[in-house]
């Protein structure tokens, strides 16, 4: 039988669903469609933590299916925000802020490797792109760069929209199934996505210097 410190900390761990869908829905939209403008938001994170808290309530099929359907639109809308503001600067004789922050988020290797991948394999890429860690941004600006129009872009990134969420949020149902309070799956989802995200620059940096002595 529970005690009443646990009953208490989960009634302020764990506010009433139809508090958590009114605020969480909407906040989880706005979040992701800001970190996919201004990439310093660990979108991925978002989703696993909401799929997590999703698959505690009542009905979890549908709200699984509410993460995954807010997260793919947040993210697309984000992604054509930033593309459309990235193609103006593009057009411009001046350049624009957007299309600098883009640049230079983008190591010229990076960047040189996606431009040979979208010329491969073209808008294909973009899929792939959501799915590696910091690699959205050298393939929106080798898009970019080759001039592709929205609509070519659009057609390929609502794909990797899909992909991305899907990935992220069985990234929370799994961190949500192993443990049987919500916090404690999403404390593991977020630090699964946040280790999947970092592991590779870490493991770049600690590359880095080696490749140097070795040379």
């Amino acid at each position: 039988m529970a005690t009443v410190a646990e009953t208490l900390s989960d009634a302020v761990v764990r506010p009433p669903e139809a508090t958590q869908q009114a605020l969480g829905y909407p906040s989880l939209f706005l979040l992701i469609v800001l970190g996919s403008l201004v990439p310093v938001v660990p979108t991925g994170a978002l989703v696993s933590g909401a799929a997590v808290v999703a698959l505690h309530q009542s009905l979890p099929v549908f709200a699984l299916l509410s993460v995954f359907g807010i997260s793919s639109l947040a993210a697309f809308l984000g992604d054509l925000g930033l593309y459309w503001l990235g193609k103006r600067g593009v057009g411009s004789k001046n350049g624009s802020r957007w299309l600098s922050a883009l640049r230079e988020r983008a190591a010229p290797e990076r960047l040189a490797q996606a431009d040979r991948k979208l010329r491969e394999h073209g808008v294909a890429v973009l899929v792939v792109s959501r799915l590696v860690p910091a690699g959205r941004i050298p393939v929106m600006l080798a898009c970019l760069l080759a001039r592709m129009r929205m609509r070519e872009f659009a057609r390929g990134d609502v794909l990797a929209c899909l992909a991305w969420s899907a990935v992220y949020q069985l990234i929370g149902v799994a961190g949500g199934s192993l443990f049987p309070r919500p916090w404690e799956g999403v404390a593991a989802a977020v630090a699964l996505t946040v280790l999947v995200s970092v592991a590779p620059s870490l493991w770049r940096r600690v590359r880095g210097p080696r490749t140097s002595e070795q040379q």
